[in-house]
């Protein structure tokens, strides 16, 4: 059996010279194992699909000590033959990719920087996306529900963009909880500026993510890609703000195709922001989702994260029927009536009109005055004998 790290340099050499998601080279790596499969890249020993998509970088090279250089700056090489790769939610990928659905080839291995194994961090998380011109509603929205699901024991996973994904991250990480990212570009490339800080804190407690090498630019094919591994790495992908053409919209359109939960948060419907939302819930593709415990019912665990009902608005008359809520409809709010005039306007028998008001008497319903019968505030005796 060969050695584990001749394994995570196979890979890493793989990983660099095939842009992701390369699923020739993917296919030659499940065919012959990923060292024989770096041997016949280097060789150029490999059918025309792979030589395509490996001809660029083929002559790129990657050794041990380029792994401890990565390793004495925090990142680490993730292989598919590690303890604390996440099997389980990138399975939904591999089943895609069998039924033909294009792009869905699982990542060859992943950068990580950052404490957190993705196994244990991924085993219980939900994906948050939106617009990155978010709009104050949208941030408020994405950063306290974070915050709730944090509480919960729930890993936020984003991909550290402006806006929506932002709010995301810092909502969990205030919480005190681990937050996961995955960028379209990489680990080293430092992008997006803005967000060096809060990558930073990410990494301190959960994990940063990517399919690329180091300085990898980011590009707009690559967070397309990218957003595959948001869709599968989570139980779940809540939209909370999106235009009707967006990556967070791409995103979720994913996690669909693998059989997610996808959910997304009503807006404004004058609200271009959430013109995606709203379309996704038009046409039934997301779940429409108003708090986090929504959220946590839809990707937690069966019989555990059940939502509790939103209590309703109680009123006194919330017990009356039949004819005791037709009495006290008839009631005038201020002018009194006769017995009389309200048994008929009920239409129910004066005697039973007459006893019925005296019941809602004593819950302060009904009030007598001077000139007959008013309704009452609702805030009389109780009969308590």
């Amino acid at each position: 059996m060969s050695d584990i790290s001749e394994i995570r340099l196979a890979r890493a050499y793989l990983l660099t010279v095939a842009e992701p998601p390369a699923p020739a080279v993917s296919a030659l790596i499940a065919k012959c194992g990923p060292i024989d499969a770096a041997h016949r890249v280097r060789n150029g020993e490999v059918p025309d699909a792979v030589a395509k998509e490996t001809a660029a970088r083929s002559r790129r090279e990657i050794t041990e000590k380029d792994l401890a250089h990565a390793k004495e700056a925090g990142t680490r090489l993730i292989i598919p033959e590690d303890d604390e790769w996440p099997r389980w939610p990138l399975l939904s990928l591999r089943v895609a990719d069998g039924r033909g659905v294009r792009g869905m080839t699982g990542p060859i291995a992943l950068w990580g920087r950052g404490p957190a194994r993705l196994d244990e961090i991924l085993d219980r998380s939900v994906t948050v996306v939106g617009s990155r011109a978010a709009t104050g509603y949208g941030e408020h929205i994405a950063a306290e529900w974070a915050y709730a699901l944090a509480r919960s024991g729930v890993t936020v996973l984003s991909g550290a963009a402006y806006g929506i994904d932002g709010a995301a991250h810092r909502g969990a990480l205030a919480a005190g909880g681990p937050s996961a990212a995955v960028l379209g570009c990489g680990l080293g490339a430092g992008y997006p500026a803005g967000h060096h800080t809060l990558l930073r804190r990410i990494a301190e407690s959960g994990v940063v993510l990517s399919e690329y090498p180091d300085t990898t630019p980011p590009a707009r094919h690559r967070f397309l890609v990218r957003n595959r591994l948001l869709a599968a790495l989570s139980a779940g992908s809540v939209v909370v703000e999106a235009d009707l053409r967006s990556g967070a919209r791409n995103t979720a359109g994913t996690a669909a195709a693998l059989g997610k939960a996808v959910m997304a948060v009503p807006g404004p419907i004058t609200s271009r922001t959430s013109s995606g939302c709203h379309e996704m819930l038009r046409s039934g593709t997301a779940r429409l989702v108003t708090t986090a415990d929504d959220v946590l019912e839809d990707v937690g665990r069966l019989g555990i994260d059940l939502a509790v009902p939103a209590a309703k608005p109680s009123r006194d008359t919330d017990r009356l029927s039949g004819d005791a809520l037709r009495v006290y409809d008839a009631l005038p709010p201020r002018a009194g009536r006769s017995v009389d005039w309200i048994a008929a306007e009920a239409g129910v028998p004066t005697t039973k009109a007459r006893a019925v008001l005296c019941a809602l008497e004593l819950d302060g319903l009904s009030q007598r005055c001077d000139a007959g019968w008013r309704r009452g505030t609702g805030r009389g005796r109780r009969d308590t004998g």
